[in-house]
This record gives structure tokens, C-alpha cells and sequence, in this order.
């Protein structure tokens, strides 16, 4: 029985990987139009590393970052995903990986960057997960070693896709926004509230980060687009 939910709740997060899975899909090509927007938001600006957040929890964020991180990968982009939500990770879960090691590991000085890099079975994609979730994670996202680290993995990868707590909740996406080019809010339709959305917004740009747009998921099945994006001007 305990076998059989743990495979339920595999299939579960791997149901989440639609651009992989069923990459024809309508969600799938919302998710390649949420590429390419960015692509056209930023062609006289840099856009490597990209941070995925939301205003509150269960918004869809892990899920959009790791569909983006997908579809840019199946571009022919060398793509690297970073579970830096250290306090709520998914992504070992949603690919099926190890979290023995991981982003806390490689900040903390325990783990070399080449060790915690993963494969996660999709093409020119690979992954960092959380690893073991610390007991200060705004510090350490905070720290000059997690600068440093972005800028070493920004001369590997075409694409830095970088997920991270809700916005309202912790301080940690605001940190985040600094070391990224630009940041991606995602919003659940029918259940993110106008105000938590402005509010969201309006912290990241209390510490200059640059909102690059946001991402509108869980639209009734009725319409026709699922997922869509809009900038911010």
C-alpha cells in the first residue's frame, strides 16, 4: 500500500512535466509562448538567469519553472534549473532525483558545484536540487558564495531557470531577484488575489528587481489558453 502511494505521487509530479510528456499539448505551447515573450522582452538586454516566483503558495510556481526550464531546453538551449526554495523544494520530487546534495550543500561550502549538478533525463537540461533544507536559508541565499556561484554557472549555461519561495511569504525571492536578470511572478487564476499580486509585485520592486511579466495559470479548461503571460511596464 505504501509502495503504491509513493508511485501515485511520482506519476503525480511527473503529470506536471506536460511540456515533456505531452509536448504538442495547448499547455505545452503556452509555455513555448512564454519563451519566446521573454526572448522578445529582453533582445537588447541580458536574460540568462531567469527568477520563477509567486505572491503566495500553491500558485503554480515549481511547476511553470520547471515546464519553462523544459521547453528553453528543447530550443537547444543548455538549460540548468536551481531548486532555491529552501524551504519548500520540489523539484527532486517533480524529476525523480536525489536530494543528498544540493544548492544548501554547495552554499555552505560541504559540496563542489559539479557534484550537485544532476542530469534530469530531459536533453540539455540539468538540475540542482534544495538539498537539505537549512535552517537559515535567507542567509545563505543572501551570502557572497551564492553571487559567486551564479556567476560560475552563468559561463556553462545558456539558460538559468531559478525557482524560489513566494514572494510575500519570505524575503528570499527579493534576495534572489539581485543575482537573476529578471524575474517572473505566476499567479493562479480564481485564487491570487488582485491586491497579493500588486503587493508582490511592488516588493520585488522595492529592491530593483526587474518584473519581466506575469504568468496567469489554472484558467478554467473552458478557455482557450491555460497558461499566459503579460508584461509589466
Amino acid at each position: 500500500m505504501a509502495r503504491r502511494k509513493k508511485q501515485t505521487k511520482n506519476m503525480s509530479k511527473m503529470r506536471q512535466l506536460i511540456a515533456k510528456l505531452s509536448p504538442k499539448s495547448t499547455v505545452a505551447e503556452q509555455y513555448r509562448t512564454v519563451r519566446t515573450n521573454l526572448q522578445f522582452a529582453a533582445v537588447d538586454e541580458t536574460l540568462q538567469a531567469v527568477l520563477v516566483t509567486s505572491a503566495s503558495p500553491e500558485e503554480g510556481k515549481s511547476m511553470t519553472a520547471a515546464n519553462l526550464a523544459i521547453v528553453y531546453a528543447q530550443q537547444g538551449k543548455k538549460v540548468l534549473l536551481v531548486d532555491a526554495d529552501m524551504r519548500k523544494p520540489t523539484m527532486h520530487y517533480t524529476f525523480q532525483l536525489e536530494n543528498l546534495q544540493g544548492l544548501s550543500n554547495v552554499l555552505v561550502g560541504d559540496t563542489m558545484v559539479a557534484q550537485a549538478i544532476q542530469a534530469s533525463g530531459e536533453e540539455n537540461l540539468d538540475v540542482i536540487t534544495c538539498g537539505p533544507v537549512p535552517p537559515n536559508p535567507s542567509e545563505l541565499l543572501a551570502s557572497k558564495r551564492m553571487q559567486e556561484l551564479m556567476n560560475d554557472l552563468r559561463q556553462s549555461y545558456d539558460v538559468i531557470i531559478v525557482d524560489s519561495p513566494p514572494v510575500l511569504a519570505v524575503t528570499d525571492a527579493q534576495i534572489l531577484s539581485n543575482v537573476c536578470d529578471g524575474t517572473v511572478l505566476v499567479v493562479r487564476s480564481k485564487q491570487t488575489e488582485i491586491e497579493a499580486g500588486q503587493k508582490a509585485i511592488e516588493a520585488l520592486r522595492s529592491v530593483n528587481a526587474r518584473v519581466l511579466g506575469t504568468i496567469l495559470n489554472g484558467r478554467d479548461k473552458k478557455d482557450k489558453n491555460y497558461y499566459y503571460y503579460y508584461y509589466h511596464k
